[in-house]
């Protein structure tokens, strides 16, 4: 085999090889959504020969230990039942103390706005329980405890178990200690559960006579780090309930020095706590339940009859779904008139700097759910009531939502909660108890109410809602604090949806006369009813399916710019407008729904024809900007009319003021702490024509306030990037079809006509050197370039969007996958032929240039075009570079950024992009012969040359194929010329 024919076919295996690296990469890297290899499974024996001093130090406690019954069946659940993650720890330093462990807080320093505080985490496994050596009154047991300090991150994985370690870094700390000991049974503290363990770990020794014992965590890569240390002389201690009850749930620990304080070893005392998560739950505080909720229901602010409530069977279910991994959203006391401190209080929880900071406002201070457990009451007298309990934690603005969640310490930010469900009122109500609770229920005085609504509004969009108050009304220390939970329309479904929730319209008249100003009679509006064609109900027949996909497509989660910028202004918003209703369909359309009750709202049913103001359909959403231009305008409900003539909703927004509590009490035009004196005006693309006009949405948000009024707001005008439609999306499929046997064809005569050029040349090899190398070449790089970039990624990208509806699966679509793979399997062989007429051509010259050695000026050369070509390319590129910065000089600096696959960050330089703009554009011209389809699709997201920065705009879909005509007619009147000559 010759030279260049091994070239090709290395190259073609090499190819072939990279994709099924990527392939195994990818297998190796994602295992159950975790980064890097398997779990390695390993043995570890464990040695129990510390028995003496075990006996000794744990004296304390064996002297209160009980006979253990052998056939308890406790003692065979230990490892599952007492171990616990991610639980608290702290230290009472006091000042001048012996901390445990150091912390590099370089991250909160280097920052004044960083108002995020450390975590301190433990966790613990009972890793062996040897019950071959088991007493009267104890069991062996050993245990591996992880401590740590960090900014972000859980305690969640066991540790390795062979050797103990410390670990540092920036804003995370971690230690890892095993123990051996003993388990008891307490005769005292209702039979508590207790093991005493004897610990073994490394240590980072402190410096002597040093007021900073850990100065070397200040210095840059810990260069003067001192060497880890042996400490064996530590005691554990943990404490757990016999039952988990209310009064009993907490987990308490103390981990202790037996090192004299004058050692550098020591450290001062440990505390822990956590609760129990594997024991079933048992409800004996119904005393404490009655003296927080009877009479029931109790009467509340939100049990007024005004919003209807679910009282279904499945309350608990619905109860867990919403709030499972979820944070709810504490609501200002803004109907509190009392003074600062008492209004500002974060109902029973005990604010810290960052909550405080809120001034009230409790802005993202969140509240979540934890262990909720939920037990049906059997009894007849009992039908239709749920015993409920449940952990409330509180959680600061800085403190990520799904870390707060995994959480299980106790402390003055948790309520442990218990209490019951009637079906007969639709209110769970509970008695909570803050931090730590002892045997008679001291500091069980918090009030907890929650729903669980079936009716929304303008001014009602929870879907979870509830109050904290306190139970002693004659003393009570703080305002009552209520939480909720918004709507969102994806959890509308399962058991809830057959509820069937429902939508009460209170905003069509004004939203009306939104409409009358806005639309005047005159020609141009005539016109465009007339020849455009806007979103609309398709299928009057299946109305509630109709409304389900205009929903989809009114529904809009893209970015979003000031209208007065062009669209290539570099700051955009996140703009998301979630329709919540249209018409009688509150959510999407699911097969659970009840048609009927369609029938009966379908105003076009039994309908032959309908006037224009038949036509327009209510609609209600949710306007969230996402942005720092909008912090102090993030969210609006809006409600108002579809018109699908024009195109436009016309809404009525309520803006969520409550935050500013101070102002608002005296406040007399707000509606259940809401400005609802606000226009809203969404204007949609065409779905025909795209080709005429701009296909992106605009956001008019005007207050209707004057400009003294406190609450006035500056007009907002946004327009987004250009969007599809749900059936455009759809389109690309088909038109991604045609493409693709296009490209197959256009491939196949370009194959074929390759073929021919090296049958030619086979027989008239006189002819072969005069064929240009640079030619060839070019024509190689064109196909090679699709392989590398990926010329498909337009439609990977299209279809990734596009695979979020619900209505529709671009991976259904088996057959756009074939026409991919036939497409880049004939790249490969037009490459490949490419390559060997590049090598006979080669040959040729070498053989004309050993004929003639003394004349080599008779050899052809490609020199001068391989010059003019890089010349040619080189100042295209620097004119690229010279108008986009004199089209981008008003802009702000920007630094572009992307994550590679291992997580990292890299900046990409402006430099980069624009040489991949350009190549692009190359890439596009060499496309053109092979694929003749000017560019379809608009939005900035789906391009590879971004058609609206800079010069690009729309210069490849009007100057390719002039040029390539240009050329085509030029080639021809050469070869004329040629002939005849």
């Amino acid at each position: 085999m010759n030279m260049m024919s091994s070239i090709a076919a290395s190259w073609t295996v090499l190819g072939l090889f990279m994709m099924l690296g990527i392939v195994f990469a990818n297998s190796y890297m994602v295992n159950n959504g975790n980064f890097g290899s398997r779990e390695r499974k390993h043995s570890v024996s464990y040695k129990y020969d510390r028995i003496g001093e075990i006996n000794k130090e744990c004296a304390f406690v064996l002297q209160s230990a009980a006979e253990l019954k052998p056939d308890d069946s406790r003692l065979y659940t230990i490892k599952e039942e007492l171990s616990f993650l991610n639980g608290d720890w702290w230290q009472e330093l006091n000042g001048a103390g012996a901390p445990l462990m150091p912390f590099d807080d370089r991250e909160l320093s280097g920052s004044s706005i960083d108002q995020r505080s450390p975590l301190n985490l433990v966790s613990f496994w009972v890793t062996d329980v040897d019950r071959r050596h088991q007493s009267k009154n104890s069991i062996f047991v050993s245990g591996l405890l992880q401590m740590g300090i960090t900014l972000e991150g859980l305690l969640s994985e066991k540790p390795f178990e062979g050797s103990p370690r410390f670990d540092i870094w920036p804003g995370h700390s971690q230690l890892s200690i095993n123990f051996q000991g003993i388990y008891t049974e307490s005769k005292k503290n209702h039979g508590e559960r207790v093991m005493c363990l004897l610990g073994s770990t490394v240590l980072p020794s402190r410096q002597p006579d040093s007021g900073d014992p850990w100065g070397w965590v200040k210095e840059f890569g810990y260069t003067n780090q001192p060497l880890l240390t042996q400490d064996d002389q530590m005691i554990l201690v943990l404490r757990y309930p016999r039952m988990l009850t209310l009064a009993s749930r907490a987990i308490h620990g103390s981990m202790r020095s037996l090192n004299p304080k004058s050692n550098l070893k020591y450290f001062d005392e440990v505390h822990m706590s956590s609760w129990l998560t594997t024991s079933d739950y048992q409800f004996t505080s119904e005393n404490l339940v009655s003296r927080a909720c009877d009479p029931y229901p109790y009467k509340d602010s939100l049990l007024n009859g005004e919003i209807d409530i679910y009282k279904g069977l499945d309350f608990c279910v619905i109860l867990e779904r919403f709030t499972h991994q979820e944070a709810l959203t504490i609501l200002p006391n803004w109907k509190c008139n009392g003074t600062d401190e008492f209004c500002s209080k974060l109902g029973p929880f005990v604010s810290d700097k960052e909550i405080n900071a809120t001034d009230g406002s409790f802005n993202n201070v969140k509240l979540v759910l934890q262990d909720v457990r939920c037990e049906n009451m059997t009894s007849k007298e009992n039908a239709g009531v749920v015993r409920v309990s449940s952990v409330f934690r509180a959680v600061p603005p800085s403190e990520n939502q799904f870390t707060a969640a995994q959480r299980t310490g106790l402390s003055n930010m948790t309520l442990s909660a218990e209490g019951i469900w009637k079906s007969s009122s639709g209110q769970l109500c509970m008695v909570g108890c803050s931090g730590f609770v002892d045997g008679d229920g001291n500091g069980c005085d918090t009030r907890i109410c929650l729903y669980v609504p079936l009716s929304f509004s303008i001014k009602q969009r929870s879907i979870l809602l509830g109050t904290l108050s306190s139970i002693e009304r004659t003393t009570r220390s703080y305002f009552p604090l209520a939480f909720e939970k918004l709507v969102r329309t994806a959890e509308l479904w399962d058991q809830y949806t057959t509820s069937h929730p429902y939508y009460k319209y209170s905003k069509i008249e004004a939203a009306s006369a939104v409409l009358e100003k806005d639309e005047p009679f005159n020609i141009g509006t005539v016109i465009k009813k007339s020849l455009l064609k806007f979103p609309k109900l398709e299928d009057m027949e299946k109305f509630p399916y109709s409304l389900s996909l205009l929903s989809e497509d009114l529904t809009l989660h893209i970015p979003a710019a000031p209208d007065s910028f062009p669209s290539s202004f570099p700051t955009k918003t996140d703009l998301e407008l979630e329709i919540l209703s249209l018409g009688p369909l509150f959510g999407r359309y699911w097969l659970t729904h009840n048609v009927s009750t369609f029938k009966k709202e379908n105003p076009y049913q039994d309908v032959g024809e309908y006037t224009e103001k038949q036509l327009l359909v209510n609609v209600s959403a949710q306007l969230n900007l996402v942005g720092n231009q909008y912090t102090n305008f993030s969210s609006l409900s809006v409600e108002g009319i579809y018109d699908p003539h024009v195109g436009k909703m016309y809404l009525i927004g309520c803006r969520d003021v409550r935050a500013s509590w101070k102002i608002l009490y005296e406040s007399m035009d707000l509606e259940a702490g809401l400005d609802c004196l606000v226009e809203v005006v969404v204007s949609y693309p065409p779905t025909t024509a795209r080709w005429l006009v701009n296909p992106t949405a605009r956001i008019s948000i005007v207050s209707q306030r004057n400009e003294d009024d406190p609450l006035y707001f500056v007009p907002i005008k946004l327009q987004t990037v250009p969007i599809m439609y749900r059936k455009q999306r759809e389109d690309i499929l088909s038109r991604r079809g045609v493409e693709g046997i296009l490209r197959i064809l256009t491939l196949s005569t370009a194959i074929a006509c390759i073929l021919s050029q090296l049958f030619y040349i086979r027989d008239n090899m006189e002819s072969a050197p005069y064929v240009s190398l640079v030619m060839l070449g070019v024509q190689a790089l064109g196909y090679t370039l699709p392989l590398i970039t990926g010329a498909e990624a337009l439609f990977r990208k299209a279809a990734t969007e596009f695979n979020e509806n619900e209505s529709y699966d671009l991976q259904n679509r088996q057959w756009t996958r074939v026409i991919d793979y036939t497409v880049k399997f004939l790249v490969l062989v037009a490459f490949s032929l490419t390559l060997r007429l590049c090598q006979k051509v080669w040959k040729s010259r070498i053989r004309m240039l050993t004929r003639t050695p003394l004349e080599p000026h008779r050899v052809p050369s490609d020199k001068k075009v391989l010059f003019s070509t890089l010349f040619i390319h080189i100042v295209g590129y620097i004119l690229v570079l010279i108008v986009h910065y004199v089209n981008t000089s008003y802009k702000p600096l920007q630094t572009a950024h992307f994550i590679d696959s291992t997580g990292y960050t890299h900046a990409i330089r402006e430099w980069e992009t624009e040489l991949e703009e350009y190549l692009g554009l190359v890439q596009d011209f060499f496309s053109f012969l092979k694929s003749p389809i000017p560019n379809p699709y608009f939005s900035e997201e789906y391009e590879f040359v971004n058609p609206r920065m800079d010069f690009y705009s729309k210069f490849g879909d009007i100057a390719i194929p002039i040029v390539a005509i240009l050329l085509a007619l030029a080639v021809y009147s050469a070869e004329m010329e040629l002939r005849e000559a």
